[in-house]
């Protein structure tokens, strides 16, 4: 740092920054508010399906069934812990990645520098700023030397920025991006030279804090499952009381034993109360977010995975999301046009490109910090590709640098030479017209050098001229305009596109989904990258001619466009809601603070978590722990899979529902024993079904998976098919187990060993109806070759408890159970495998037949 620099200058007083301080607050964003068990408790508890599952347990327990309430309590309590855990998980990790909230800052105060909290910097304060300094507010440069920044963050330009000092005292703030500006903005990086900026806004009225505060101003839609779910569970909670209710007085009527009756009301509310729903949900939702972390990707709501499988439109920025955020040469080209591609490179470059490269590096700040200088000596100090520098290379500084300035875009270095023919060389690199300018080309040499740069410039590449000049002895010009400069080629630079970036284009198209490219970055980098990672770069939008357009207008061109160019934040935030507004259900994807209010107003916000910042992370609903663009499409196949599997689950329950209901209710309406008590129930709903559910969690993607279009987000979760077979499912079981029922019943067996020999042939026929389920396409045999570990538990988890309740006096006296002979006993597993065969024949017929009916 410049000594010299702001000498005379003696900065606020300590008294007028706390003064200031006070009134204008400290230089922080406002952070929500986090989110701490007891509120996640709290929100939990609200939700109405949750209610409704401890209210029905409430009022078991005052009706006097304790066993069945304290199932029905046990399970509610689980499905709090499950989501609070994840939850509360979820708040630990984003704490974890969130980085410092208020970087440290140097400024001028009492004439005297000092290091001070960047939340205490104020507005006047004069910012001592320094290559690898984090601005810490928006100011304007008073004075500058050489001076670059890295503002990718607000504009998703990976290119520094050069900065000038302001002319005028009163000049009015400008937007980020563009060379030759003298205001600096909070969160950008300093990457080259030094200066000092009077601070303009701080906070809330910085850039950052003005993209930040239109967060608040954006609401997110409610989960559309989420509301299906608690429409349905109404349906059945109303319809199981009503037919609860006719039961009773039925039952009191035809009966005359009220109390009986009153019990048996109870038996068929339970049969019919949809206590599974919420718990299934809540298990699917948890699991399915742990299930998305092992791929490196956190689930900040759980919600957000409904979502996943009806994205139609991914809209990703450029910088740091396609590509890595950082700058790489790509090409290199001499001055009669020869080319070397990096990328195909392999072993050591000709010896006119490694010396074009070495001159490049020593036209370089020694250690650089600049990215552009960062991948030249990437390149300068490979040995593959080029020989070391020699003896030269270990000159700690050059003898003198002349420095990028606004009149000459160049930049050189001298330094002592290694060969005979003169004792010191001087490297420079910079502009193309402005090396060309040192070089003093004639008019044909710039026609052609020209040619050059429009190719490269053509192909999405920054391009640098490198050029050197012998020098015969130590009087140095004071302007490199002094020096007799040779033009030597020119380096092509070029943000990479991450290497999983093309194949996971490739995959979503598959998926039917459309990928689109948002940045502030020009339209021929944008395009070049497009067509790199596979997208189709015909449909080209700028930012200037979006301005011009209407919300109708718009809503048209977005509906083909895939590439837009030149973007502003609040342009990013127009094109999400134009795609909305087509009916598309819209992923976008983003690392910096300008992409923060598209995070929050897309149907899925996917934040970077690596170079993600807080108000992204903070706006997204989705954050990719790893950074890499294929984690999304690996997040969009498991949301996928958790909501096909979710609706395996929610078609299993239904059909389940059936066979017990019926069995419930066809002793009452034949006048036959009881069947089915409340234990009886209450074992079937709140031990097989859950706990089978979770088979369904487990099962792997369908192989056609990603090859299905976009679910309809407006698709219901029990859509007229799904019902009429999970109905005809239920039916054919519960019409099999009553032929069974009645069958013993009419032969004069005990009623105890009836109800045993009928609840042991629900249960296999329950087993069947998992099996079934388990694909709704693939059958039965290609459903066993793809494992399911839960599926094992769970058949040797049913077969104990069954054996259990014949074996065990107590669970036999509880259950009502008389003893099975294994005749008794083959009935019932070859009523299971008659429910199979019998359903697994029938899923393909039936499936060509309600393909109509699904449609519709």
């Amino acid at each position: 740092m410049d000594a010299a620099l702001a000498a005379d200058r003696t900065g606020l007083s300590a008294a007028e920054a706390k003064r200031r301080l006070a009134a204008d607050g400290p230089n922080a964003l406002p952070q929500t508010a986090r989110r701490t068990a007891l509120r996640i408790v709290s929100e939990v508890l609200r939700e109405p399906m949750l209610a409704l599952l401890i209210g029905g347990g409430v009022i078991y327990l005052v009706l006097g069934d304790v066993e069945e309430a304290i199932l029905l309590l046990v399970f509610a309590c689980m499905s709090v812990v499950i989501t609070v855990v994840q939850e509360a998980r979820t708040e630990r990790v984003l704490d974890a990645l969130r980085d410092l909230t208020s970087p440290r800052a140097l400024v001028v105060r009492d004439g005297a520098r000092q290091r001070i909290a960047g939340s205490e910097v104020v507005r006047g304060d004069l910012l001592v700023l320094a290559e690898g300094d984090r601005v810490p507010a928006d100011a304007r440069l008073v004075e500058a030397q050489d001076l670059q920044t890295d503002e990718s963050l607000l504009t998703g330009e990976s290119v520094p920025v050069r900065k000038v000092p302001s002319v005028q005292m009163q000049a009015a703030p400008k937007r980020p991006g563009g060379d030759d500006l003298p205001f600096v903005y909070s969160g950008t990086l300093v990457v080259r030279g030094v200066g000092l900026a009077e601070v303009l806004a701080t906070g809330q009225r910085s850039e950052i804090g003005r993209i930040g505060r239109s967060l608040g101003e954006l609401e997110t839609a409610a989960p559309h499952l989420q509301t299906q779910t608690r429409d349905l569970v109404r349906i059945f909670a109303l319809a199981g009381a009503a037919v609860s209710l006719l039961v009773v007085v039925l039952y009191g009527t035809l009966r005359g034993g009220w109390l009986d009756a009153v019990l048996a009301g109870i038996a068929v509310g339970m049969s019919m109360l949809p206590e599974e729903f919420p718990v299934v949900l809540a298990v699917f939702m948890a699991m399915g977010a742990w299930r998305i972390s092992q791929v490196r990707v956190l689930t900040r709501r759980a919600s957000a995975i409904e979502t996943l499988g009806s994205a139609t439109v991914l809209c990703t920025d450029k910088t740091g999301t396609l590509t890595e955020n950082r700058m790489a040469i790509a090409e290199l080209r001499l001055a009669d046009g020869t080319v070397a591609t990096l990328a195909a490179a392999s072993a050591a470059l000709d010896e006119p490109f490694q010396h074009l490269v070495r001159v490049g590096a020593r036209a370089s700040t020694p250690k650089p910090f600049d990215p552009m200088e960062k991948a030249i000596f990437d390149i300068a100090e490979d040995p593959r590709l080029v020989a070391p520098l020699g003896d030269a290379a270990a000159e700690p500084a050059p003898l003198k640098s002349y420095a990028l300035r606004p009149a000459c875009l160049a930049m050189t270095n001298v330094w002592p030479s290694a060969g005979a023919a003169a004792p010191y060389v001087a490297a420079a690199k910079g502009a193309p017209e402005a090396i060309a300018a040192l070089c003093h080309l004639d008019a044909a040499a710039r026609a052609h050098l020209e040619k050059l740069v429009e190719e490269m410039a053509a192909a999405g590449l920054r391009v640098l001229g490198v050029a050197q000049a012998a020098i015969a002895d130590a009087a140095f010009p004071e302007t490199q305009d002094g020096f007799t400069f040779v033009f030597l080629g020119l380096l092509g630079l070029s943000d990479p596109l991450r290497a999983s970036v093309p194949a996971a284009v490739k995959e979503c198209r598959a998926a039917g989904i459309r990928v689109v490219m948002i940045t502030g970055d020009y339209p021929a980098t944008a395009l070049a990258i497009a067509r790199e990672a596979g997208l189709d770069g015909d449909g080209l939008l700028a930012g200037d001619a979006l301005a011009d357009l209407s919300d109708a207008d718009l809503a048209g061109r977005v509906a083909t466009a895939t590439v837009f160019a030149r973007v502003m934040p609040e342009q990013k935030l127009r094109i999400v809601r134009a795609l909305q507004a087509n009916g598309d259900v819209v992923a976008m994807t983003g690392d910096g603070v300008n992409d923060a209010p598209s995070l929050k107003a897309a149907n899925i916000g996917v934040a970077m978590g690596k170079r993600g910042t807080d108000v992204a992370r903070e706006a997204s609903s989705i954050v990719l722990l790893d950074d890499d663009f294929g984690s999304i499409v690996a997040t969009v196949k498991l949301g996928r899979r958790i909501y096909d599997n979710l609706r395996k689950a929610m078609s299993f329950i239904l059909a389940v529902h059936v066979p017990i209901a019926g069995l419930a209710l066809l002793p009452l309406l034949f006048g036959l024993p009881i069947l089915l008590g409340p234990v009886h129930i209450a074992f079937l709903e709140m031990v097989i079904d859950p706990v089978c559910s979770l088979v369904f969690e487990a099962e792997t993607a369908e192989d056609d998976l990603m090859r299905r279009p976009p679910r309809d987000p407006a698709e219901p979760l029990f859509s007229r098919a799904m019902v009429v077979w999970s109905v005809l499912q239920g039916a054919f079981a519960f019409g099999l187990v009553a032929a069974i029922f009645v069958f013993a019943f009419k032969r004069g067996m005990p009623a105890d060993e009836v109800r045993a020999l009928a609840f042991f042939s629900l249960v296999t026929a329950i087993v069947a109806l998992i099996l079934v389920n388990r694909s709704a396409s693939a059958s039965l045999l290609q459903a066993i070759k793809r494992p399911n570990r839960a599926l094992a538990i769970v058949l040797l988890f049913v077969g104990l408890m069954l054996g259990a309740t014949l074996a065990v006096p107590a669970l036999r006296g509880l259950f009502r159970f008389g003893p099975l002979h294994i005749d008794d006993l083959l009935l019932t597993v070859g009523a299971g495998v008659f429910v199979l065969v019998v359903l697994e024949i029938a899923k393909p017929l039936l499936r060509r037949a309600m393909a109509p009916v699904s449609r519709a």
